[in-house]
């Protein structure tokens, strides 16, 4: 039987992170702000008088829900068609976390993507803890294990991330600058101007989800990636339109209205001044979230 503290006022200042969490778990947008939901349904129907730290309390449910889904989608991830993003996300939308961990703040692609490499438990694990400061006792009793299971859980998630390079910080102008200018090389098919911005090592991954074409593996080196964008040039028309420029996942980005009616989402990672990754979002499925928000 529900009672307690009304559900609505201590649940509202939570919601966005509850979405942060789960959107780490699942790299889905559109599945985190349903898992949240039904985290505030479960609160409404519990007896909230029996819950002294609500805030624990709702973040745990999120957690639950969320390895849930990672269970039930285990076999879509496996047999999903080229590389697999995350869903796209606007600056605007990160959810803040209480923690000063280095990677608190970190939703870039190559954090998230580096995220969906632990394991479901690793995963909660180290964001229940490290990013949501959750103590070890309460991740125990949620996974139904012991405490010391659950440290080397996060020490073994810790080691992985560790091999994942910080994110380094772009100024707004170089940013943009670097953005519009790959986005009109890439347009025109002007090669010279593409390997002037892309460094040596620079990956490109492409995620279609089967539904629209895509580049089934990732693409490696200035040459290729440059050939890549350059064939694409001379048999796709160019962008409709320009819908968005600046921060997706907090990385430099914009999306296009392409040729085909749909959107497109490229973010670009990018250190010393030249793009190390680009990441290229074209499933429609992963989309509709991030057109819903954009400005205008």
């Amino acid at each position: 039987m529900a009672g307690g503290p009304d559900p609505v006022q201590h649940f509202a200042p939570l919601r966005r992170e509850l979405i942060g969490l789960a959107y780490r778990m699942t790299g889905s947008l559109a599945t985190a702000e349903d898992l949240a939901q039904e985290a505030f349904l479960r609160w409404n129907a519990a007896d909230r008088s029996e819950i002294e730290l609500p805030r624990a309390w709702l973040l745990k449910a999120t957690a639950r829900l969320s390895l849930d889904h990672l269970k039930s989608a285990r076999h879509r991830r496996e047999s999903y068609v080229g590389p697999w993003l995350p869903e796209p996300m606007l600056a605007t939308e990160d959810a803040p976390q209480q923690a000063a961990h280095e990677r608190a703040q970190d939703i870039s692609v190559a954090f998230l993507l580096t995220l969906q490499r632990l394991s479901p438990a690793e995963r909660a694990v180290f964001i229940l803890h490290d990013l949501f400061e959750t103590s070890f006792a309460e991740i125990a009793a949620l996974l139904h294990r012991s405490e010391a299971a659950c440290r080397q859980l996060a020490s073994r998630a810790r080691a992985h991330l560790g091999e994942a390079q910080p994110r380094q910080s772009v100024t707004e102008e170089e940013a943009q600058r670097i953005a519009r200018a790959f986005m009109e090389a890439a347009r025109e098919g002007r090669e010279d101007a593409l390997r002037a911005l892309l460094a040596a090592d620079v990956v490109l991954h492409t995620d279609g989800g089967g539904i629209r074409p895509a580049a089934r593996k990732l693409i490696f080196g200035a040459d290729k990636v440059s050939r890549f964008f350059v064939g694409l040039s001379r048999k796709v028309p160019p962008p409709e339109a320009l819908l968005y420029l600046g921060r997706l996942n907090d990385l430099p980005g914009y999306v296009t209205l392409e040729a085909d009616g749909l959107p497109q989402a490229t973010t670009l990672e990018i250190v010393e001044g030249r793009i190390v990754a680009v990441y290229v979002m074209r499933n429609p499925e992963k989309l509709g979230a991030l057109r819903d928000r954009l400005p205008g």
